[in-house]
C-alpha cells in the first residue's frame, strides 16, 4: 500500500489523540484494505464485527478465517525432513536410543533452553533412557558449549552430545568433542553466518542454506519438530512394536512456555503450539510447571501473560543469579515434593533478582538519561563494574522501553572484560549488528536475534563500539522511531467490556509477540478512583456516562506520565487505552483493563 498522506493520518487518529501522556498518537490498527477484509470476514463467517476487526488487522484473510480460529498442529506442522540436517540428526539419535547409549543434553540457561532440554529429556525417559542434562553457569561458563563441560560429560559416559538452543557457532568447543570421539548433534534457532562447526548434524532453520521457512520457531519449537521426526524414525524401525509410543502432545505445555518466553512471533505453527500447550498446561500434568504456577499465584486458565511475566521470570532467575540447572530439573521431575521445593527456591531467587534489578536500574537509568541529553545516541550502551551479569538483559529491556531505542547493559569484571546483553525495537536488527562488530574485531564474541543479542567486549573498546552501532544502525533507528503510535483495535465503553467480549476475543488468541493483544480506547471516562498499590502500580476505576464502571491497573507507572495523569485525574474525564483481561481475585472472575496509555480529552485534535 502507498504511504499515508497527512490527510490520511488525520483521518486515522483515534479520538483525535495526536499526543498522549506517553507521547503516542493513537491510530486505528486497521488500514483501508484490512477494513474491507474485516467486513468480508464478518459476513462470510457470521462473526461479530469486533472479532472480525481483530482478525483482519492481524493479517487474516476472509478465506482463512475458519482455520485461523481453529489452529491445527496437523495442518501447520511441516515435515521435519524439510529442515537441513534433520534426517541426519534423527538417524544418529535413533541409533543411540536403540543401542541404549548414553545421551548428554547441553542446553542454554534461559527458559527456551530449559524447556528444550526438558522436552527432549522427558521423551528419552519415556523410552527408558537416563539422559544427563548440563546447563552452563552463566558467569563461570558463559553461553554455549565449552571444552571443560564436554570433557566432563564424556568422562561421565556420554556417547552422544545433543546441544539445544546453542551450538551453532561453537567451533572451538566441538573441536574438543571431535578429539574425544564424541559425536555432536546441534538443534538451535539462533542466527548464524556461513561458517558452521563440524558436527554430525546441525539443525537450525536460521542457517543460511535452510529453506524450510521455520526461522520464526523458538529452539523448543525446533526441538519438538525434531522429536516428531525421531518418533517417526523409531516407529519405522519397529521400536514401538512391543511398547507404547511416547505421548508427544503431553509435552506441548513446555513447548508453549519456551515459545512465549523467547518472544518469538505467535503466528503459524508457534500459535498452534501455544494454543494446544495452554490447554495441556491447564490439565496440570507437569509437576514442576504446576508447582511453579502455584507459587507464582497463576489464577484461572493459563494465558501467555502468565507464562511471560509470572512463570518464565522465575525459571530465568535460576540462570541469572542462582543454579542454572534448576529450571530443567524442575520441569523434568516426577516427584511432586521435589517440584515444590525447587519452585519455592526459584521463587525466592526471583525476589532477590527483583531487588538487584531495581538497584541496577536506578544507576543505568541515570547513565542513559545523561547519554540521551548529551549525545542522543541511536543505541544506548551502559555499563558498570558492580552489576550482576545475569541481570543485564533485564536492564537493557527497561532502557529500551524507556527511551524507545536499542539498548545494551554491560557488566565489567575486574580485568575489564564486559558481558553485555542488548534489546532492540521492531525494525532494527541488533543480532546482525553484533555479528558485524565481531567481524570488525570490536567484540571478543557476540550473536543473537534481531530483537535480542549478547556480547563480550573489552572496556577500552566500549566507546568505539557505541560509535560503531550508531553508524550502522542510526538510519534504522530513526525510521523505526519516526512515528510513535499506539495502535487501537476499537473504541469501547465500560458497559461493553464484558466477560462475553473476552470470551469472543479469546478465539483469535493467544496473543503475544507478533500477534498483538487487542487494544481498546475508552473515550472520556471519569476517573472515579485512582491510587498507588504494590510496587509502584496505579489502580483506578473508570466510570462511563451511564454509570457502569471498569476496574483498571497500570503496572509500574506511578512515576510515569500516564500513571501520574491517572492519579491527578481523579474526578476528571480522560481517554484511557489498554487491553482487557480477567481478574479472578477472590474467586469471582471480573473484567479488568490493563492500562497502556492515557490522554487528556482537552488536548485532542477533535
Amino acid at each position: 500500500m502507498a504511504p499515508e498522506t497527512g490527510a490520511d493520518e488525520e483521518r486515522r487518529l483515534v479520538l483525535g489523540v495526536a499526543r498522549s501522556a506517553k507521547d503516542n498518537a493513537w491510530r486505528e490498527r486497521l488500514d483501508a484494505g484490512q477494513s474491507r477484509f474485516a467486513m468480508a470476514i464478518a459476513q462470510l463467517n457470521g462473526l461479530p464485527d469486533v472479532l472480525a476487526r481483530v482478525m483482519a488487522s492481524r493479517g487474516v484473510e476472509p478465506d482463512h478465517a475458519e482455520e485461523f480460529l481453529e489452529p491445527s498442529l496437523r495442518s501447520l506442522m511441516p515435515d521435519p525432513s524439510t529442515l537441513v540436517d534433520m534426517d541426519k540428526a534423527v538417524s544418529r539419535v535413533a541409533d543411540a536410543v536403540q543401542a541404549n547409549r548414553k545421551i548428554a543434553i547441553f542446553g542454554d540457561y534461559d527458559v527456551d533452553g530449559a524447556t528444550s532440554s526438558a522436552v527432549f529429556a522427558k521423551y528419552l525417559q519415556w523410552l527408558g533412557q537416563d539422559p544427563v542434562i548440563h546447563i552452563p553457569d552463566r558467569i563461570i561458563e558463559g553461553y554455549g558449549p565449552n571444552g571443560p563441560a564436554i570433557e566432563a560429560l564424556h568422562a561421565g559416559g556420554a556417547d552422544l552430545l545433543v546441544t539445544l538452543d546453542c551450538g551453532s557457532t561453537s567451533h572451538e568447543a566441538f573441536e574438543t568433542a571431535e578429539r574425544l570421539g564424541l559425536d555432536v548433534v546441534v538443534i538451535d534457532h539462533h542466527q548464524v553466518g556461513e561458517s558452521l562447526p563440524d558436527v554430525v548434524a546441525l539443525v537450525n532453520p536460521n542457517r543460511q542454506d535452510d529453506l524450510s521457512g521455520q526461522g520464526h520457531l523458538a529452539a523448543v519449537g525446533v526441538t519438538f519438530l525434531f522429536l516428531v521426526g525421531l518418533n517417526r524414525e523409531l516407529r519405522q524401525r519397529g521400536a514401538f512394536a512391543n511398547t507404547r509410543q511416547p505421548d508427544l502432545m503431553a509435552l506441548l505445555d513446555l513447548v508453549a512456555l519456551g515459545t512465549v518466553c523467547d518472544v518469538v512471533p505467535l503466528q503459524g505453527l508457534n500459535r498452534a503450539y501455544v494454543t494446544r500447550g495452554l490447554a495441556v498446561m491447564h490439565q496440570r500434568r507437569n509437576y514442576g510447571l504446576t508447582a511453579l504456577a502455584d507459587v507464582a499465584r497463576v489464577n484461572g486458565k493459563p494465558a501467555p501473560y502468565h507464562l511471560g511475566f509470572l512463570v518464565g521470570p522465575r525459571i530465568n532467575a535460576g540462570g541469572r543469579i542462582g543454579d542454572a540447572a534448576l529450571g530443567a530439573r524442575l520441569l523434568t521431575t516426577e516427584n511432586p515434593h521435589e517440584a515444590r521445593q525447587i519452585a519455592e527456591q526459584l521463587n525466592q531467587l526471583n525476589a532477590e533478582r527483583q531487588a538487584m534489578e531495581a538497584e541496577m536500574l536506578e544507576q543505568a537509568s541515570a547513565e542513559a538519561f545523561l547519554a540521551v541529553q548529551e549525545r542522543d545516541p541511536a543505541v544506548l550502551l551502559t555499563g558498570s563494574d558492580d552489576w550482576h551479569p545475569g541481570i543485564v538483559g533485564l536492564i537493557a529491556s527497561r532502557l529500551k522501553e524507556e527511551h524507545r531505542r536499542p539498548a545494551f547493559a554491560i557488566s565489567f569484571d575486574k580485568d575489564g572484560k564486559g558481558t553485555g546483553s542488548g534489546r532492540s525495537i521492531p525494525g532494527v536488527d541488533l543480532g546482525k549488528a553484533v555479528r558485524e562488530a565481531v567481524e570488525t574485531g570490536l567484540l571478543e564474541k557476540g550473536g543473537g536475534h534481531a530483537m535480542a543479542a549478547g556480547l563480550t567486549v573489552l572496556r577500552q573498546k566500549a566507546s568505539e563500539l557505541e560509535s560503531f552501532f550508531n553508524t550502522v544502525l542510526k538510519e534504522d533507528v530513526e525510521q523505526a522511531s519516526a512515528h510513535r503510535e499506539l495502535k487501537i483495535d476499537a473504541a469501547l465503553t465500560a458497559t461493553g467490556a464484558t466477560l462475553d467480549l473476552l470470551e469472543l476475543l479469546e478465539k483469535a488468541g493467544p496473543y503475544g509477540a507478533g500477534h498483538a493483544e487487542p487494544v481498546f480506547a475508552f473515550p472520556s471516562h471519569r476517573i472515579s478512583f485512582a491510587d498507588v498499590v504494590g510496587n509502584g502500580h496505579v489502580r483506578a476505576t473508570l466510570a462511563a456516562g451511564d454509570g457502569s464502571t471498569l476496574k483498571a491497573i497500570c503496572f509500574k507507572a506511578a512515576d510515569k506520565p500516564h500513571g501520574q495523569m491517572l492519579l491527578e485525574g481523579r474526578g476528571k474525564n480522560l481517554h484511557v487505552a489498554g487491553s482487557l483481561s480477567i481478574d479472578t481475585w477472590q474467586g469471582t472472575p471480573k473484567v479488568q483493563l490493563r492500562v497502556l496509555d492515557v490522554a487528556d480529552p482537552q488536548k485532542t485534535k477533535l
